[in-house]
């Protein structure tokens, strides 16, 4: 296995358990290491730190296991049976109102680089990095074993960025499911006939399947979920309790939904008993899912509005007011660079959203990126409100649910920002 030196005093942020190790704080490596190589990491005086993947970027490795470990199938086994049992523990897996949950939490589950979603018995596998996306065959096999016959089988998907650094063309497929039956639903279908969907161009190790069951439950409301063409893995399972919330304060309300995507908080909001809720999104594939989402829960109902537009060109051509208001926005900042463009983005849009709001309503505004801290978009939500002049009281302060767990070592991991406001 090859080996990484660190320079003196960089071992302590190791020590403390803390998953990643920048470039800045190597001192020696072997020449021949390639994106993606498993690595052991040592200290300067020789001690072992531990085991991880390689990568060339500002975060060099990943941190998987402790010294003397490394992650084969055996630990691989015993990630995913420790992540279930926790989703089980969280009345998640095995529920009879949800069937739809995040498996694996990257860092916040012990397996950094690596994203796994279920969807009524599909698991969509993302890696966000070439160390796992390396290992993914070895990570779908003792999924099978941890899933058993409530796993009928496996779409993977790397991240964005994976195709430019790997050396597969095709980075999407649906892994082969050992023993399993995959004929169902079609994605992108309303279920019965559809056309049949491939899995690419048939690269090694994904198979061709048809006709996969996409509808999944969340508290009893049924959405589609599109894991080949959809943001992210498909769905946003992390706004479920957000949404559970909105649904409380939706009863004979108008609601406004910005960055609607595929419609999850408007469902909610009609489940709560809404007098009106218009979904807005910029992308007419997320707005006509928006639609068969509504339709799915609430047959042909009048009391929803789905709008093709950009966001703050709705904002500047409506004068409506709304008793609630979702800004739930795509992440403003990928990286650290982009922080400052990010922060006034969030001003601006919330800024935009509180005119929205009528007088004694309510937003529900959010926060994705990563790189910006709970601290900073509270921040820009602040200076928005100052520029709004009206009294303004925080309800909630919200979070991801507990299906996207963190690690205490890795306060990274807690992208999810939100705030209620109360708007007078």
């Amino acid at each position: 296995m090859k080996k990484i030196i660190l320079k003196p005093g960089k071992e302590q942020s190791v020590k403390r358990y803390h998953p990643w190790i920048f470039s800045g704080a190597i001192s020696r490596k072997e020449s021949s290491l390639a994106e993606g190589d498993p690595v052991v990491v040592y200290s300067a005086q020789g001690e072992l730190l531990g085991t991880g993947h390689y990568h060339s970027g500002s975060i060099a490795v990943r941190l998987i296991a402790s010294a003397g470990d490394w992650p084969d199938n055996r630990l691989w086994k015993d990630r995913l049976e420790r992540a279930l049992m926790l989703r089980k523990r969280c009345g998640l897996a095995g529920s009879s109102h949800t069937n739809a949950y995040r498996l694996v939490n990257a860092e916040g589950d012990g397996m950094p680089g690596m994203i796994i979603d279920y969807y009524n018995g599909t698991a969509v596998m993302q890696a966000h990095t070439i160390g796992m996306h390396r290992v993914r065959d070895q990570v779908n096999a003792e999924l099978h074993n941890v899933m058993g016959e409530g796993l009928k089988t496996v779409y993977y998907r790397g991240a964005k960025g994976l195709v430019k650094q790997s050396d597969k063309p095709d980075l999407a497929g649906y892994l082969f499911p050992p023993g399993g039956d995959a004929a169902t639903n079609s994605p992108g279908s309303s279920g019965g006939g559809g056309d049949l969907c491939s899995a690419g161009n048939g690269a090694e190790g994904f198979v061709n399947v048809s006709r996969i069951d996409n509808i999944i439950k969340e508290y009893g409301n049924m959405f589609i979920v599109d894991w080949e063409r959809g943001q992210k893995t498909g769905f946003f399972l992390d706004q479920r309790e957000n949404r559970k919330l909105l649904e409380q304060y939706s009863g004979g309300k108008n609601v406004l939904n910005m960055f609607g995507y595929s419609g999850g908080f408007s469902v909610y909001a009609l489940r709560g008993g809404a007098m009106k809720v218009v979904t807005v999104d910029s992308s007419a594939a997320a707005v006509e899912m928006a639609g068969k989402n509504v339709n799915l829960n609430f047959e042909n109902d009048k009391r929803h509005v789905a709008v093709c537009d950009d966001v703050f060109d709705y904002f500047k051509n409506s004068n409506e007011k709304y008793d609630v208001v979702v800004a739930d926005p795509p992440a403003f900042a990928k990286g650290t660079r982009a922080v400052k463009n990010a922060l006034q983005a969030y001003r601006r849009l919330n800024s935009k959203a509180i005119e929205k709001v009528g007088k004694g309503g309510l937003l529900f505004t959010f926060s994705c990126s990563q790189v910006v801290s709970r601290e900073q978009f509270r921040q820009a939500v602040y200076s928005a409100a100052i520029l709004s002049g009206r009294e303004i009281r925080i309800l909630h302060q919200l979070s991801q649910p507990a299906d996207h767990p963190v690690s205490i070592y890795h306060p990274e991991g807690e992208y999810l920002k939100g705030l209620v406001l109360h708007v007078f």
